[in-house]
């Protein structure tokens, strides 16, 4: 089907039905049974689906993805069961593998270092640089007096401004300046006030200048490029870990002692220090865990992720996010990693499973979230090594993502259960699932029948 000149006018203003029947008509083979498919993920309650209609635009219907459950997480005392929302199979499992693993060795302690985030105001002005500095701290003054209507109810709870700062850049771009303002926004993760305040600011500045008998003598206008936060907030920041004496580690499946153990789990953190291809690899697992957590309780991934891989590349190399250590016959593994969340404003408090999510953790503070969040990632990434380092990773993602093979060849229940009988001890891979398949499909594997009855 030809897809040339398909351009629309006024698409966002259709309904959402006109909307899919403009799309079914136009993009694809089978309109009547694609739109039945679509609406069909519509939810029954019409006041829930326009919430989540209201969360992006030109929704048409609801994209699933699973909300599981993670049990035994034992964060600084306190018992937790960790809703994830993710579309891998294995990740689910070894979060909640690396919980109870830990569990009975003193569980996950963690504590927040800061909660500090920034925002820039970003401009250009040709004016005199070291009379704009001696201005300063006048103009932060005057700046915080301004903000104030937009700032009083943080100001209220705890947060607000912490500190203004004026930096150039000219060695990277001639006139370049930006004002960096540092806040502290409680439990919400604060983007749209950290962005409201930042607007007005750079109003604020572009009067001052114009306004100042010292600064406008002839220098021209100041030109606000743009005002805007950053995801980098490295001193938003938690730390996470786990220790206990090495004979306490146990032993493994595949025969390796506590102590064989512990040395090949600080080696292989130590490659991901070395080694970007490893350590982008080894980060990823630390995000499956914390990105499904973050989904989960409605904050932002992406910014999580961005800010996260940053992080990562801070000393110039990108490296692991994990660490370990062996001394005096001690094992401890930890991190230290920025987390920007909110438990409070936005989604969390308008999307039903992020709230039913939160109330599970026991509506916690931000920073209790950031701690909850942080151990999560290290569960996943001590039971993703637990098993690179023993018995190989594929064993036990393949059981797992089996149930996709099988739901992709449309395995019926007599299929499903000869198939896990047949690879209960075999290494399983797509191609020998379906070659196992056709075979029983077409009579040639009969006798595989009666071992499973």
């Amino acid at each position: 089907m030809s897809r040339d000149n398909k351009k629309i006018s006024g698409f966002s203003k259709l309904s959402k039905r006109g909307k899919i029947k403009w799309l079914v008509e136009n993009f694809f083979k089978d309109p009547e049974a694609v739109a039945r498919e679509l609406m069909n993920y519509w939810l029954p309650n019409t006041d829930q689906q326009q919430i989540i209609d209201g969360f992006s635009e030109n929704t048409i219907s609801n994209f699933m993805l699973p909300f599981g459950v993670a049990p035994n997480f034992v964060v600084n005392g306190h018992t937790y069961v960790i809703p994830m929302v993710i579309e891998e199979s294995s990740v689910v499992a070894a979060a909640s593998a690396g919980a109870k693993f830990w569990m009975d060795r003193g569980g996950f302690k963690a504590n927040v270092i800061s909660t500090k985030k920034i925002g820039q105001v970003h401009f250009q002005w040709n004016g005199n640089r070291d009379a704009l500095y001696r201005e300063s701290k006048v103009l932060f003054e005057h700046i915080r007096e301004e903000v104030r209507p937009i700032t009083a109810n943080m100001i209220n709870r705890g947060g607000g401004i912490l500190d203004i700062q004026l930096k150039d850049a000219f060695d990277g771009e001639s006139q370049y300046y930006k004002l960096m303002l540092t806040f502290e926004t409680c439990d919400s993760m604060g983007a749209n006030f950290i962005n409201s305040v930042l607007e007005e600011a750079a109003l604020v500045l572009k009067k001052f200048v114009h306004d100042s008998p010292v600064l406008n003598q002839g220098s021209g206008d100041l030109d606000i490029i743009m005002s805007i936060l950053s995801n980098y907030t490295p001193e938003c920041l938690v730390h996470v870990e786990v220790a206990c004496p090495i004979e306490e580690l146990g032993t493994f499946p595949d025969g390796t002692s506590a102590e064989e153990f512990a040395n090949r789990f600080y080696k292989a953190i130590r490659i991901a220090h070395i080694d970007t291809y490893r350590a982008t690899t080894h980060n990823k697992g630390i995000f499956n865990g914390i990105d499904a957590v973050v989904l989960a309780t409605g904050n932002d991934f992406r910014a999580v992720e961005a800010c996260g891989h940053t992080y990562a590349c801070r000393t110039g190399q990108y490296k692991s996010l994990t660490d370990c250590s062996i001394d005096d016959g001690i094992f401890k593994f930890w991190m230290d990693i920025p987390l920007a969340v909110g438990t409070v404003g936005g989604l969390t408090a308008i999307h039903p499973i992020a709230k039913r999510s939160l109330e599970m953790l026991g509506n916690p503070s931000a920073s209790t979230l950031m701690m909850i969040i942080a151990a999560t990632g290290l569960a996943q990434n001590f039971a993703a090594l637990r098993s690179l380092i023993t018995t190989g990773i594929q064993q036990g993602h393949m059981k797992l993502h089996l149930a996709n093979i099988l739901t992709h060849m449309k395995a019926d229940e007599n299929e499903t259960a000869l198939v896990k009988d047949y690879f209960e001890n075999k290494t399983i891979s797509f191609n020998q699932v379906r070659a196992f398949l056709d075979e029983l499909r077409n009579g040639s594997s009969l006798h595989f029948e009666s071992s499973v009855k």
